[in-house]
C-alpha cells in the first residue's frame, strides 16, 4: 500500500452501526486526535478524487461503531505540522508515532481561526459526481458483528465523498451581495404640522412617505454569520424581510445577487429559509415529533424514515436539545419546553434541510443571557457546515459578539457601520469617540448612535463617515468578483457536499431547473394530516366541547319535540323541529374559527418557503373532518329521529343522517372559509353567526319562498339552511299516502277550533252539500304532498338538495384554497 499522509482531518458525520445486541445506537460525539491513535480498529482505503482524498476510519467506542469521514490532502509529508508536535504515517498499514498525542483542541477544527485549504494535483481522469447527503445515508449499511462477537466489521465499506467537510471552504463559496436597498411605506398625514419629523417627506397628495431603508449595502458570505444590529425601528427587520424576498418587488428597490447573479424569487424560497422572530410551533407536539414532521416535509421521498430519523437524531444533538426530546412544547395552558429550547426547535425546523441561506429575524429576544448564546453557537455551527446565516440582534452580549462574523449597524434605515467585529474599536477611534477599553463594544455603539440621534443632525455625520471608511478600507467596495461557476452550478456543487435543498437531486437536471417541493402532494398530504391528529388527539377537550354540545342540543330538541303527531299542530311543530335542527348544526360548526387562525401564521411561515403546497394543506384539512363530522351526525340523527318521531323508518333515518352530515360538511367548511378571510377570532365568530341568522331568515321557514321580495331572492338561493331544511322536509312529507289533516281537524288553530264537535259535524255536513263532496270526520283533507305546495318547496328534490349541500362544501373549500393563495404572500407592501 503506498504512503499517504495526513494533514488535516475532519470529522463530518457519525453513523450508527449496530452493537452486540443488535440495536441501532446514535451519538454524535468529536472524536479527537487521540482516540486514532488508541484504536487497533483501523480500517484505511483511499481513492483520489479530484484533489481530495476519502479516509474511512472506524473505531470501537461504548460497545458501537461509529464511521468518521477525514479528508486528506495528499501532497503535504506532514500531519497537522507546525502546530502539533505528533507526526503520524500509514506505511503499508502500520503505524508510527513520536512525542506527545495531540489534543483536539489543537486541530484546525476546533480552531476557527485556522483556515483548511486544499492544494490543486494534475487530474488524471474526469472527477465523478460526489453524492448527495441522502445517497450517502443509504449507502451507509448496519454492519453485523463477526461470528465471535469481537466488535469488528464484516464487509467494511469506505464511503467516497467530494467535499464532505463542512469546515472544508468550497471553490466557490456563496456570496449573497445586496447593493443600494432602499424601501419607504406611505402613511397618511394625521395633523398638518409644519414640521413632520425626520424620515418623513409629504408629496403632493398630502402623504407622508417614511423611508425604512435607505441605500443598504453590504454581502453576507457563506461560513459567516452576520449580525444587523440597532435600536427599536432602526429597520433591522425590514432589512431581513428585503433579503428574505418577504417584500413586493415593486416596492423595494435596489439589486440582490447570489455569486453576483440576480436571485429569482423561487430559487430563494427554495434554497432559503426564515425564522420568524415569534415561536410558532404546534403546542401539543414533542421536540422530536416537531423536528420529524419536518423533516417529513421537507427531506426528499428518496430517504427512508429511518435515515430521518436518524438524521433528526443527530440534529437533537447539534441544538442541545437531547434532554427536552420527549417533551411537548407547551403553550399558555399547557407546560411544556423553556423559552431557549422553544427558539431552539424553531431553528431546527428549518435548518432540517440543510438551506443554504438562513434568515432569522431577533432569534435571542426574550431569552436569557446563556440560552441567547447557546442559540447563537449552533448558528455558527451551522454557518460553519456551508451555509450564509443572516440575523438581527438588539444587544448582543460579549460572547455572543465573539460568534459573529460580521456586523451591520442600522439608524432610522441608514448604515451607520459596516464591517468586522474586530474593526469596530477601530472605526469609532478614528470617528472620534474610541470604545473604552473594558467597555462592551456594541453597548457603546448603540449608545453613541442614539445619543446622535437625538441630535439636530442626527447621525449623518457617521453615516458619512461610514462611507468614507468604506471607500479607504475596501476600494472595490468589498463586494465579490462574480465567479467562473453559474450559480445553479454553485448549487449542484453544494448539493453534492450534503446539502439537501428541498429534495433536490445530485445530476445534470439542477442546472436547468430546482425542484420546489421535496415530496410529492400526497405524501404532504399524509403528514400534514398525521401532524393535525396527533396535535388534536393530546387536546381531546376540543372536540368533546364540540360533541357535548351536539349531544346537549339533540337531548333538548328530543325532549321539546317528543313523539309529534300527525295533526296541523304537528306540522307546525315539524317544521320548526327541522328548521331549529338544520340551523343548530351550522352553529357548532362556528368552533372551527380558531382552529386556523391558531395555525395561520405556522401556515405561512411552512408555505412561504416550500415546505408543502397550500392545496395540500386543503385537502389534509378536509380530509381529517369528515371522522368527526360523521360522529356528530351520526349521534344528532339517533338521539332526535325515533325521540321525535319521524317519519320513513330506517331508510327516512338513514337520508336523515346524510342531510345532517352534508349541513355539517358544509357548515365547516363555511366557517373555515371565513377564518382564512378575518384575522381575528372575535371577528370571526360576529360575521359567522350574523351570517348564520341570515341563512336562517331566507330558509324558506319564516316566510315561503313564494312570500320572499323579488329583490331578494337570490339571498333564499344562496340560503345554506334552505337546502337542508327542505331535504328533511321532503324527507317527512313526501308520502302521497299519508294524511296529516282530517275532517274536523281543518278546523284547528282557526277561531272555530273551540266550538263543540257536534257544530264541527254540521259544518262538515254545509260543506259537502255546498261542495258536492262528502267531506266527512275521518276524510282526509291534506297530505304530505299538499304541506310541501304550500311551503313551497317543490322544485327540487331532496337527493339534489343533498347533492347542493355537499357541493356547497366542496365550493367553500375552494374558496378557502384562493383565499390562502392569495392572502398568505407574507410580503410587505
Amino acid at each position: 500500500m503506498p504512503n499517504y499522509f495526513v494533514k488535516h482531518y475532519c470529522p463530518l458525520f457519525l453513523f450508527p452501526s449496530p452493537t452486540r445486541d443488535g440495536k441501532v445506537r446514535t451519538r454524535q460525539t468529536e472524536l479527537e486526535h487521540s482516540s486514532f491513535i488508541i484504536t487497533n480498529n483501523l480500517y484505511i482505503r483511499s481513492n483520489l478524487i479530484n484533489e481530495i482524498m476519502i479516509l474511512g476510519i472506524t473505531k470501537p467506542l461504548n460497545r458501537s461503531f461509529y464511521l468518521s469521514l477525514l479528508v486528506i490532502n495528499t501532497s503535504h509529508k506532514d500531519f497537522l505540522q507546525p502546530r502539533n508536535k505528533k507526526v503520524v504515517s500509514f506505511v503499508g498499514g502500520t503505524k508510527k508515532s513520536t512525542e506527545k498525542p495531540v489534543t483536539g483542541g489543537n486541530l484546525p477544527l476546533f480552531d476557527s481561526s485556522k483556515q483548511m485549504e486544499l492544494q490543486k494535483l494534475p487530474k488524471t481522469a474526469k472527477p465523478k459526481v460526489s453524492p448527495t447527503l441522502a445517497e450517502l445515508l443509504m449507502i451507509v449499511d448496519d454492519a453485523p458483528n463477526d461470528a465471535s462477537g469481537n466488535n469488528t466489521l464484516v464487509g467494511h465499506r469506505a464511503l467516497e465523498l467530494g467535499y464532505a467537510c463542512s469546515s472544508l471552504p468550497s471553490s466557490y463559496p456563496f456570496v449573497l451581495s445586496f447593493n443600494n436597498l432602499t424601501y419607504s411605506v406611505k402613511v397618511r398625514k394625521k395633523l398638518a404640522l409644519p414640521f413632520c419629523g425626520k424620515g418623513n417627506e409629504l408629496d403632493s397628495h398630502g402623504i407622508n412617505t417614511k423611508v425604512l431603508l435607505n441605500d443598504i449595502s453590504g454581502e453576507a458570505r457563506e461560513g459567516e454569520i452576520m449580525a444587523v444590529l440597532g435600536a427599536s425601528g432602526s429597520g433591522k427587520s425590514t432589512l431581513i424581510d428585503a433579503l428574505a424576498n418577504r417584500i413586493a418587488k415593486e416596492s423595494l428597490k435596489g439589486s440582490l445577487t447570489l455569486n453576483g447573479e440576480v436571485l429569482e424569487s423561487r430559487l430563494l424560497r427554495v434554497i432559503s429559509a426564515y425564522v420568524m422572530q415569534d415561536d410558532l410551533l404546534f403546542p401539543m407536539l414533542t421536540v422530536e415529533e416537531t423536528l420529524m414532521f419536518s423533516a417529513e416535509f421537507r427531506l426528499p421521498r428518496s430517504l427512508s424514515k429511518k435515515k430521518k430519523k436518524a438524521k433528526v437524531q443527530v440534529l437533537i444533538d447539534q441544538l442541545g436539545l437531547r434532554s427536552a426530546a420527549k417533551t411537548v412544547i407547551g403553550d399558555e395552558g399547557h407546560r411544556g419546553v423553556s423559552g431557549g429550547e422553544r427558539r431552539r426547535v424553531s431553528i431546527g425546523i428549518d435548518i432540517i434541510h440543510d438551506p443554504i441561506v438562513l434568515f432569522l429575524d431577533e432569534p435571542t429576544s426574550g431569552l436569557d443571557s446563556t440560552s441567547a448564546f447557546m442559540v447563537v453557537k449552533v448558528l455558527q455551527r451551522i454557518a460553519q457546515s456551508g451555509s450564509i446565516v443572516i440575523l438581527s440582534i438588539h444587544q448582543p452580549s460579549y460572547r455572543i459578539m465573539s460568534l459573529l462574523d460580521r456586523l451591520i449597524f442600522l439608524s432610522r434605515g441608514h448604515t451607520v457601520y459596516s464591517g468586522s467585529p474586530a474593526s469596530l474599536p477601530l472605526f469609532f477611534a478614528e470617528f472620534g469617540h474610541p470604545i473604552p477599553e473594558k467597555e462592551n463594544r456594541t453597548e457603546f455603539a448603540l449608545d453613541l448612535i442614539r445619543e446622535l440621534e437625538e441630535t439636530p443632525g442626527g447621525t449623518k455625520s457617521l453615516v458619512e463617515f461610514n462611507k468614507s471608511w468604506q471607500a479607504r478600507k475596501n476600494p472595490r467596495n468589498g463586494f465579490s468578483s462574480k465567479p467562473n461557476l453559474s450559480l445553479k452550478d454553485a448549487i449542484s456543487a453544494s448539493i453534492s457536499r450534503g446539502k439537501l435543498v428541498s429534495g433536490a437531486t445530485n445530476d445534470s437536471n439542477l442546472t436547468s431547473s430546482v425542484p420546489t417541493f421535496a415530496n410529492p402532494f400526497w405524501i404532504e398530504i399524509i403528514v400534514i394530516a398525521k401532524r393535525s391528529v396527533t396535535n388534536s388527539r393530546r387536546m381531546p377537550e376540543l372536540f368533546g366541547i364540540r360533541l357535548g354540545a351536539v349531544l346537549v342540543t339533540g337531548i333538548i330538541l328530543a325532549t321539546i319535540f317528543w313523539q309529534l303527531d300527525n295533526s296541523p299542530k304537528g306540522i307546525q311543530e315539524r317544521s320548526g323541529f327541522f328548521a331549529i335542527a338544520m340551523s343548530a348544526t351550522f352553529y357548532t360548526c362556528a368552533e372551527a374559527i380558531p382552529v386556523f387562525l391558531q395555525e395561520r401564521y405556522i401556515f405561512m411561515r411552512e408555505t412561504a418557503y416550500n415546505a408543502y403546497r397550500r392545496s395540500s394543506y386543503v385537502l389534509a384539512h378536509s380530509l381529517i373532518s369528515i371522522p368527526s363530522v360523521v360522529i356528530l351526525s351520526i349521534s344528532f340523527a339517533a338521539i332526535t329521529f325515533w325521540a321525535v318521531g319521524l317519519a320513513g323508518g330506517l331508510s327516512g333515518f338513514f337520508f336523515f343522517f346524510l342531510t345532517i352530515f352534508a349541513s355539517f360538511w358544509a357548515g365547516s367548511s363555511f366557517v373555515t372559509f371565513l377564518s382564512g378571510i378575518v384575522s381575528h377570532v372575535m371577528l370571526g365568530f360576529t360575521v359567522v353567526v350574523a351570517s348564520l341568522a341570515y341563512f336562517l331568515l331566507f330558509s324558506g321557514f319564516f316566510i315561503s319562498r313564494d312570500r320572499i321580495p323579488l329583490y331578494w331572492i337570490w339571498f333564499h338561493y344562496i340560503s345554506l339552511v334552505k337546502y337542508p331544511y327542505e331535504a328533511v322536509l321532503q324527507n317527512e312529507f313526501n308520502d302521497p299516502t299519508k294524511c296529516f289533516v282530517r275532517g274536523v281537524q281543518m278546523f284547528d288553530n282557526t277561531p272555530l277550533g273551540a266550538v263543540p264537535m257536534s257544530l264541527k259535524l254540521k259544518l262538515l255536513q254545509s260543506m259537502s252539500s255546498v261542495l258536492g263532496v262528502n267531506i266527512t270526520s275521518s276524510s282526509c283533507v291534506i297530505t304530505g304532498r299538499d304541506i310541501l305546495v304550500q311551503q313551497g318547496i317543490t322544485d327540487i328534490s331532496k337527493w339534489n338538495c343533498l347533492w347542493i349541500i355537499i357541493a356547497w362544501g366542496f365550493f367553500f373549500r375552494i374558496l378557502f384554497y384562493f383565499t390562502l393563495l392569495l392572502g398568505s404572500k407574507n410580503k410587505r407592501r
